[in-house]
């Protein structure tokens, strides 16, 4: 029997299962695809909070390796305004979808989850004691806690009954990449002036003679499981560019809707949906990676939590309580990014009006903030404004603040030096630093990077850390680490 089985490989899947796999949780993560995608696949964006991630968990450097940066200015509906004052340092990262898949898989497998690809999900009965999962084959396996992170059209969440209310989608936006016997002079002329107008359009050298190319298509195709032919990007291109620029010898063609949905609730029981199982916009703004990526992080220690015994009552609710109102705003901006992109003359003039709006700094700091999710406060009630914020990484005397999250524990910063979490030493970490810079005397960090409480005073400390991590180890502090002289 396992703690817990994923469905869904992607992103979320693999995330989740490496978080879960920091806490010796026993995972099994079944993915229905045997082979991954070709590596020249679509790129997607790591934004500034998923990078944080990284770093937090000690795997920036693969992604960096493996990305290209760029500055996080116009993200927001692809309106060019660099970033603000405080900002300029900010970056994205743009990489192929199916290396970021590989890279977290990676990481999940070398820290003990079992992978199995080719075992699609096709039953689940509960229980009070666990889940019984189903597969295609009719094996049938046993855990305590399943997770739905298999996309949009998850098999879990439909087996699950729970509702994906939102609006279908209108318009199909094909993307490819194949060879033009246009010359380049050419291609790029006529894809600068197609440009001027407000409309998801690229058609882009990507190395050896081949071109990227997004371009949207005219209504919704009947199969969307089906991949669109090289006729399809023919016809779209003639009628967004006047050419089809000679497309021809297509390696990978694909199309992806508008559809707008969001799970009616997160967890039915011991079941729970990530990523896009729970969640699915446009991609306006590359953030739905991210977004499932968050969730993973945030249901990580939770769920592990909720395994071990030491769960506060209603922890594992707060997982939807705080991921489900985050993807409500995904939705919602970028609803009005496709708005944006729209020709007709309403939406064109919004759009310049947003323009001018965003040379004040505040008005594009804080679309930015919603882009990169480094905006998101949770409602941990009343306190400075860090309070619920996710904490960006301090400098601190013994290294970087990130390099003591990579366990996936909970960490109290005492910049007063007479703090103590000893009794929870099993789950929390300390480190007592007065020059730490941060403008309090202490704060309490969550395992997901943001903070839950901030003060100085000990007993106020203690009913915090155990309204988050549960009742105190009795007598005994062994298992833990006091960092406040480790390097």
């Amino acid at each position: 029997m396992f703690d817990v089985i994923i469905a869904g490989c992607g992103p979320a899947g693999a995330m989740l299962a490496a978080e879960l796999r920091l806490h010796d949780v026993r995972v099994l993560v079944l993915e229905k695809e045997t082979e991954p995608v070709p590596s020249f696949a679509r790129l997607v964006s790591l934004h500034v909070r998923s990078l944080e991630i990284m770093a937090m968990r000690g795997l920036l450097d693969r992604f960096l390796e493996r990305g290209r940066q760029r500055p996080v200015g116009g993200v927001f509906a692809a309106i060019p305004k660099p970033a603000p004052p405080g900002l300029e340092s900010a970056v994205l990262l743009g990489i192929p979808q199916p290396l970021a898949n590989r890279l977290l898989e990676d990481h999940a497998l070398e820290l003990g989850a079992q992978v199995r690809h080719g075992a699609a999900v096709t039953g689940l009965d509960q229980d009070d004691e666990g889940v019984t999962v189903v597969l295609e084959d009719g094996e049938r396996l046993r855990a305590r806690y399943v997770v739905g992170c298999d996309g949009a059209r998850s098999t879990v969440r439909k087996l699950l009954g729970v509702g994906f209310p939102g609006e279908p989608s209108r318009n199909d936006t094909l993307m490819g990449e194949l060879a033009a016997t246009a010359p380049p002079e050419e291609i790029a002329a006529r894809v600068a002036e197609v440009q001027r107008t407000p409309r998801v359009f690229s058609f882009g050298p990507f190395g050896e003679g081949v071109y990227r190319v997004v371009v949207p298509a005219a209504g919704v195709s009947e199969d969307r499981a089906t991949p669109p032919t090289l006729d399809d990007f023919r016809q779209a291109l003639r009628a967004v560019a006047g050419t089809d620029f000679g497309a021809h010898s297509p390696r990978w063609l694909s199309r992806f809707g508008d559809a707008t949905r969001l799970a009616e609730r997160y967890r039915a029981g011991r079941v729970l949906l990530a990523g896009d199982a729970a969640h699915i916009h446009p991609p306006a703004g590359g953030q739905g990676l991210n977004l499932g990526v968050q969730d993973a992080v945030n249901l990580g220690w939770k769920l592990a939590a909720q395994i071990h015994g030491h769960a506060p009552e209603g922890l594992l609710d707060t997982y939807e309580t705080e991921r489900r109102p985050v993807a409500e705003d995904v939705l919602n901006n970028t609803r009005a990014q496709v708005l944006l992109a729209s020709p007709e003359a309403g939406p064109r003039a919004v759009r310049r009006l947003l323009t001018e709006l965003m040379d004040f700094d505040e008005v594009n700091r804080h679309l930015i903030e919603k882009i990169t999710a480094t905006g998101v406060r949770y409602d941990f009630g009343e306190g400075p404004d860090l309070l619920g914020r996710r904490l960006p990484d301090l400098d601190l005397k013994q290294g970087r603040l990130y390099d003591r999250l990579r366990q996936g524990r909970g960490l109290v910063l005492d910049r007063t030096e007479s703090l103590t979490a000893d009794r929870w030493a099993d789950r929390v970490d300390l480190v007592a630093d007065p020059t730490a810079g941060v403008d309090v005397a202490a704060l309490l960090l969550r395992p997901d990077g943001h903070v839950a409480w901030i003060g100085e005073n000990q007993r106020d400390l203690d009913d915090h850390l155990t309204r988050w991590f549960g009742d105190p180890v009795q007598g005994s502090s062994s298992g833990g680490r006091d960092l406040r002289d480790t390097p």
